[in-house]
């Protein structure tokens, strides 16, 4: 017999299975822009270094896209005579691509998720003279970046998204000026449209991570709030309502890291310090895993397979 599905219930989205971290710079001795990934199995096993292929650089996103594929865009690799914002498409068995021109604006520590689906969003970051960006930038399910488009919403940086719902987004959090916290968040609608602000609920801060889990719903996390690093998550429903502040959360407190699904349901948080977070499919944060390969900062992280 086929299963009964009661009426006007929602059935939870099954995601990709992998994910992968990118990018990023070291902080062990000078500042060393990287492009080595670590893949992400979907036991939520981290790999050691991948080399990397693109342009070494950090302050850049990643979303998904297609359903099964990620990419990576924007960023800074902060030479003297700097290249901003390539993009590199991530296969679904994990392939980074080279490099590809950018498209739209220079774009610095913008944040990325996935909406419709099968498309993507980037949007928000910093401009090379500091001016906030509210500006948006769609994927197409063939991984292409269109031009710049306006979105609502305060202009800010350094700030998070994920998916929830099955096919809708969230950007959250971030700084509007010089470490002037952002107090609200934007809902993305399964057509790519950014909805106005909305007021934020727990701690404002800057440098979180956010993935998706539970199939339908999305975790804010970590990052830097007041005048320290702190530990609190922020569960999002599956109609995109962020709770408060979840003070129980174990780990290192820390902001730049980045933070991808796995397994279907399951999320985690990695890197800035040599440590990983697992996040089941219920929201709970595990205790500190120590992280292969290279420790950095600033880097991105998307799911694919």
């Amino acid at each position: 017999m086929f299963p009964i599905i009661p009426a006007n219930s929602v059935a939870a989205v099954s995601g990709n299975q992998e994910g992968i971290f990118g990018f990023g710079y070291a902080r062990t001795g000078p500042s060393t822009h990287v492009s080595m990934t670590n893949l992400v199995s979907n036991a939520g096993v981290v790999s050691s270094d991948v080399a990397g292929v693109g342009t070494a650089r950090y302050a850049l996103a990643a979303c998904e896209y297609g359903g099964d594929k990620g990419i990576f865009a924007y960023g800074d690799d902060s030479r003297s005579d700097p290249v901003f914002g390539p993009t590199n498409l991530v296969s679904n068995t994990g392939v980074v691509s080279s490099d590809v021109a950018k498209v739209g604006s220079y774009r610095l520590s913008p944040a990325a998720c996935s909406y419709g689906e099968d498309k993507g969003i980037f949007g928000y970051g910093s401009s090379e003279s500091g001016v906030k960006h509210s500006t948006t930038n769609l994927v197409s399910n063939g991984g292409v970046i269109s031009s710049d488009a306006a979105s609502a919403g305060t202009g800010r940086s350094n700030l998070a998204a994920c998916e929830y719902g099955g096919d809708k987004g969230i950007f959250g959090y971030g700084i509007t000026d010089w470490f002037v916290g952002a107090t609200n968040s934007n809902l993305v609608s399964n057509g790519g449209v950014i909805a106005s602000d909305v007021a934020t609920v727990g701690t404002d801060r800057y440098n979180p991570a956010a993935c998706g889990y539970g199939g339908d719903k999305g975790i804010f996390g970590y990052g830097y709030g007041g005048s320290n690093n702190i530990a609190v998550t922020n569960l999002v429903s599956n109609a995109g309502v962020v709770a408060s502040d979840q003070a129980t959360v174990t780990g290192t407190a820390r902001n730049g890291l980045a933070a991808t699904q796995y397994g279907g349901d399951k999320g985690i948080f990695g890197y800035s310090t040599a440590v990983t977070n697992l996040v089941s499919n219920t929201g709970v944060v595990a205790t500190d895993v120590a992280a292969p390969g290279t420790s950095r900062h600033g880097l991105a992280g998307c799911s694919f397979n």
